[in-house]
């Protein structure tokens, strides 16, 4: 049988104790009227989810433009939890850490989790290394890059950890080989309440390359543009066509290789600077991005930005250690270098490539 949003299962344990609706609904107030910011952006959250309504308003991440606010289904949201509880194996009475901020749905969906699957939910400020003052073990917890990059010595602390918000740089995946947690990338939206597929980032056999694989009840196809197609008939009635450009392997398994309104056509050759990005993530320790800009014999041509606290790199140095790679196709060498001190980003710390592009006064 189904839960209904409307329940709270009997195992489900908040910060270690027990909480049935009512009772969860005076924790919520009490987050809202004295607890810290983190703590009433989850006590808003819980008075929305505890509410009549069968809908909640959320805001997407405006990570591929300006966040706007959209209405999720509650039984929706169930039906997501549900799946992920199935895909990765969590059960009722297994622990989880939830580490991202609620303002946003992978944080919420931590949240409704717990509580439809029975989780023994423990909450702790979203920094940036949240498992640096924990002793305790968990079986499952969600977090972004920069947090795994923070918490490498400590990660053992967790059984199963999904990543997402921003792609895993190539050096850290390298890193996380060593790794006793299974780790795992996801790939989802706001539109698709978080993830609706997820691949391994460790535990690969050499030489084997990671590709996404669906969650249960999730059907996919492309469009005319290359383009994921996704169908979730448990999570919206409307298919969502996405901007993402993919390879589909087989049945519900597929490649992820950029986002269409990212790539480049630089004389004729498309680029995806998100596969580019991948090579050049083991030559930088900076954050860093490529795009494009306007060019009178190519059309587009490709520039790579660095973000430098001093504004100043020695990009030549730089352009020949790319050019001596062997990773790269001519096509993909950088046609110029530039830095800058910072990059300007979304509220959840993505990069907003086209606003930092506007920096550069080119």
């Amino acid at each position: 049988m189904i839960p209904s949003f409307k329940n709270i299962h009997p195992k489900f344990k908040l910060d270690g104790n027990y909480f049935d609706r009512e009772a969860l609904k005076e924790v919520a107030y009490s987050f809202v009227n004295e607890g810290t910011s983190y703590e009433q952006t989850i006590g808003n959250f819980l008075i929305d989810w505890l509410d009549e309504k069968t809908y909640v308003d959320v805001f997407t991440s405006g990570s591929t433009g300006n966040p706007k606010q959209i209405r999720l289904d509650k039984q929706a949201m169930v039906h997501s939890a549900l799946a992920t509880g199935d895909f990765f194996g969590i059960k009722e009475g297994n622990s989880a850490l939830q580490c991202l901020p609620s303002n946003f749905i992978a944080g919420k969906m931590m949240l409704v989790r717990a509580i439809i699957l029975g989780w023994s939910l423990d909450l702790v400020a979203p920094t940036s290394n949240p498992l640096e003052k924990l002793q305790k073990n968990y079986d499952f917890c969600a977090m972004v890059p920069l947090q795994v990059e923070n918490s490498l010595e400590n990660l053992h602390q967790i059984k199963t950890l999904i990543v997402g918000g921003a792609p895993a740089s190539s050096a850290l995946i390298e890193r996380l080989q060593a790794v006793s947690t299974k780790i795992y990338a996801t790939y989802g939206m706001t539109e698709t309440i978080t993830h609706i597929a997820a691949k391994p980032l460790n535990y690969l056999p050499k030489g084997k390359k990671a590709i996404y694989q669906t969650l249960p009840n999730i059907q996919i196809n492309t469009d005319d543009r290359n383009c994921l197609v996704i169908n979730a008939p448990r999570i919206t009635e409307e298919k969502i066509c996405t901007n993402d450009v993919v390879v589909i392997i087989s049945e519900g398994t597929f490649d992820w290789l950029g986002r269409y309104d990212n790539v480049i056509n630089s004389g004729g050759i498309k680029l995806h600077p998100e596969q580019i990005e991948e090579k050049l993530s083991s030559l930088l320790q900076n954050r860093f991005f490529v795009t494009a800009v306007d060019d009178k014999q190519l059309g587009k041509k490709l520039i790579l930005i660095v973000e430098h606290e001093s504004q100043k790199i020695d990009t030549s140095t730089l352009q020949e250690t790319i050019k001596s790679s062997e990773k790269f196709s001519k096509f993909e060498i950088p046609k110029a270098i530039y830095s800058l001190e910072n990059f300007l980003e979304t509220n959840t710390g993505k990069v907003q490539r086209g606003k930092t592009l506007t920096l550069l006064d080119l």
